[in-house]
């Protein structure tokens, strides 16, 4: 038996510890990162192959005929071709909920940057216009407190909920989107209605044919000029181009983005003009606290126990 993971290095810092996968399986191949052209070759072997970010598609599965577990190391399952897989007999699974904890930090980290202007503020005492200025404090720019305001939350499953429990805990109210292509669920107002009501809109949906796209011009326009929106979901649900110009026009309070339709945005990106005001991008780092990170390696090796115990776990396929 042979384990194969692809792209360790979009995981680990070097701190990671994969003592849980060695007790799996002594037997084990580690590799930073695999090209497109690598991943057929290297899975050719492997009875179990791990991969966070590397595409396995029809044509890598071909000659993979020892194949037996596909262990996603993430959630999300879009760079797997399920069907292929299915077909071919091999099982697939995720991880879930390990990152919570350091998503929720994060959108509290973003919310209360851009609620303080803190990255404006730690500008201008750099650019020294405190240490001339004639007063004890500096006042450039407005300060807004979380408390009272009312939170908007797109994709109320783990995540969601767990932004709102934290939300609570500042003060301030919650409403929740009714999510296209989901169920109606009580309580839940259509994104229309929501929009012209928050001060703060937290996306947390997957990215699927009816959420693509979901935060676009129209949208952008029925929120508050002094709204912050927050994506640390998927790139692709907003429209970024849109966003980038109603942050130019002052038409929205601010953005915080840990997510872009391209990663790495080797080509660009609206958001990543530096003339973009009131806007923090992170290069999609939400999940990647330590904790997180060694939650997911313990998890991958807890799956791969599962399936040879004959249990089904976290099974997507």
């Amino acid at each position: 038996m042979l384990i194969v993971l692809l792209d360790r290095g979009s995981m680990d810092r070097g701190d990671l510890d994969f003592s849980a996968l060695e007790r799996v399986c002594p037997t084990w191949r580690s590799h930073d990162s695999t090209e497109e052209a690598e991943v057929a070759d290297r899975i050719a072997d492997a009875t179990v192959a791990i991969s966070n970010k590397v595409r396995l598609d029809d044509e890598a599965l071909q000659g993979a005929s020892r194949l037996r577990l596909i262990c996603i190391s993430a959630t999300g399952t879009d760079h797997v071709d399920l069907d292929a897989a299915k077909r071919r007999g091999i099982a697939v699974c995720n991880v879930r909920g390990y990152a919570t904890p350091s998503v929720v930090q994060h959108v509290f980290t973003l919310m209360l940057a851009l609620s303080t202007r803190l990255p404006d503020y730690r500008r201008a005492v750099g650019e020294e216009r405190w240490q001339r200025g004639t007063q004890f404090c500096l006042l450039d720019y407005p300060i807004h407190e979380l408390a009272g305001k009312i939170l908007g939350i797109v994709g109320y499953g783990e995540l969601g909920q767990a932004v709102a429990r934290v939300a609570e805990a500042f003060g301030m109210r919650i409403m929740v989107a009714q999510r296209p292509g989901a169920p109606a669920m009580p309580g839940r107002v259509s994104l229309r209605e929501l929009l012209p009501q928050v001060d703060v809109l937290s996306i947390h949906c997957p990215l699927t044919p009816e959420t693509r796209g979901l935060i676009g011009v129209k949208e952008l326009a029925l929120m508050r000029p002094n709204a912050l929106l927050l994506n640390t979901a998927r790139g692709g649900i907003v429209d970024e181009a849109a966003l980038a110009e109603v942050l130019r026009g002052g038409r929205l309070g601010g953005a915080g983005v840990d997510v872009l339709s391209e990663e790495p945005p080797v080509h660009g990106n609206p958001l990543l003009a530096r003339d973009v005001p009131n806007l923090i991008v992170t290069p999609h780092i939400a999940w990647a606290s330590f904790e997180a990170r060694q939650r997911l390696v313990d998890e991958v090796a807890e799956n791969i126990r599962a399936f040879l115990s004959g249990e089904e776990r976290n099974r997507v396929v």
